[in-house]
């Protein structure tokens, strides 16, 4: 039997404190905190590298949830400060006495969802998804990948892909996961060989991914950009061409219908679905639509969807207020789904994918753990578009297959 490393007692860590929030910049501090304790089922990575995500931006500036405060009012004994990362690559560190599925030593990633896997509400829900004490690991919950070590649930571990980098590995497993889920999860309404798929943002993180997901399952992604150089970059990941958002005039919100205005709303619209077609190189309209951005194109996508199709949404990153004709909806049978992360299920189909190299990284920046600060200033600003990672342990770009010399020759005290 492996023994346990002796855990170190405090760690580096970029921490959140509410007296701070505000701008990532001002809000993010690099501190010394105690590491956290192990539970019986949890497991303790020393943290390789991370993924740079949105929701620790939201943790920083304390809207549209005050993490911190969400939690101390459900256990007043929770940590005053909030360790965001939501993505994580590194070393199984130490594990609880009840784990049976890493070991001590073992390279992993991991999901980002959590629940409690014993209530009653877990057990009986057909997706542990649905279960209504599910959070999400570096927002929701505390002690995630921006710092030397992140305690996890057992079940959140996979196995790191051998052919990745960890830097490349930290980018994929909030992006990936969502995206797969959006496309196989919500029968009938799934890809199928030749189905038109229409993906708005697809040259971002979520969108790269849904691109090659989509060509991966079949599928004929149609890829909408904000540039041409985002629409070539798309095609080289598969898509069969794309559109470019910039060309429209009618997004935003749908204006009243039987107006002057829905008249001109109407006319570019339509000049926007036979470009759609020129681009598809059928005239077939989109089985699924890809959404993620909400009230801009949310009008959009609802009509130009298939008889029997699904908008499925995994945000609203221009808006909430998300207008439709409903006439299109019911008459139509169409469908508006939405959808949040992944079960562990789909998290390791997706990773299957991955392995057989059928899904490939789309990491655009990478960071030094100290610039941890700044990267997360930078994408508030939106200054960063794709996939980004931070090196915590790891020193320089490339690393994967090294095991630091402490951690391979870890001893443990009975």
């Amino acid at each position: 039997m492996k023994l346990q490393p002796v855990i170190p007692s405090t760690m580096n860590a970029f921490v959140i404190r509410s007296e701070r929030y505000g701008e990532p910049i001002k809000a993010i501090k690099h501190e010394i905190v105690d590491v956290p304790d192990v539970g019986d089922t949890q497991v303790l990575l020393y943290v390789m590298a991370a993924g740079l995500n949105y929701n620790n931006v939201w943790a920083s500036t304390g809207k549209p949830v005050d993490v911190i405060a969400a939690r101390r009012k459900k256990d007043r004994s929770a940590a005053p400060f909030h360790i965001g990362g939501s993505e994580a690559a590194g070393i199984v560190y130490a594990v609880g006495k009840r784990v049976q599925n890493v070991k001590i030593g073992d390279h992993v990633v991991v999901s980002c969802s959590v629940y409690d896997a014993t209530s009653m509400d877990a057990r009986l829900s057909q997706d542990p998804m649905f279960n209504r004490g599910q959070e999400i690991y570096g927002y929701e919950k505390n002690f995630g990948a921006f710092a030397e070590y992140t305690l996890v649930e057992d079940y959140q571990c996979y196995p790191k892909p051998a052919h990745l980098t960890w830097e490349e590995s930290a980018s994929l497993m909030l992006n990936g996961p969502t995206a797969y889920k959006q496309l196989t999860h919500w029968v009938p309404n799934i890809v199928k060989p030749g189905d038109p798929i229409l993906i708005w943002g697809a040259a971002g993180g979520l969108g790269s991914l849904s691109v090659q997901l989509a060509r991966a399952l079949g599928g004929l992604p149609v890829a909408v950009v904000s540039s041409e150089n985002k629409g070539k970059y798309v095609c080289e990941l598969g898509a069969v061409g794309y559109l470019l958002r910039g060309q429209y005039a009618h997004f935003g919100r749908l204006p009243p219908i039987q107006t002057p205005e829905h008249d001109v709303w109407g006319r570019e619209f339509a000049r926007f679905r036979r470009d759609y077609f020129k681009v598809l190189g059928k005239k077939e309209l989109p089985k699924l639509v890809i959404e993620h951005s909400g009230e801009d194109t949310f009008p959009t996508s609802l009509q130009i969807c298939d008889h029997s199709g699904m908008v499925v949404t995994v945000g609203g990153t221009s808006g909430y207020n998300c207008d439709f004709d409903v006439r299109h909806l019911w008459m139509h049978q169409k469908r508006i789904q939405g959808s949040h992360y992944a079960n562990i299920k789909e998290c390791r189909e997706f990773l299957n994918l991955v392995n057989q190299k059928k899904v490939i990284p789309t990491l655009n920046r990478v960071f030094d753990f100290e610039q941890l600060p700044d990267a997360h200033q930078e994408l508030y600003q939106g200054q960063i578009f794709g996939n980004a990672a931070i090196l915590v342990n790891a020193k320089t770009r490339g690393l994967g297959h090294q095991v630091p010399r402490h951690l391979s020759t870890m001893e443990a005290k009975k």
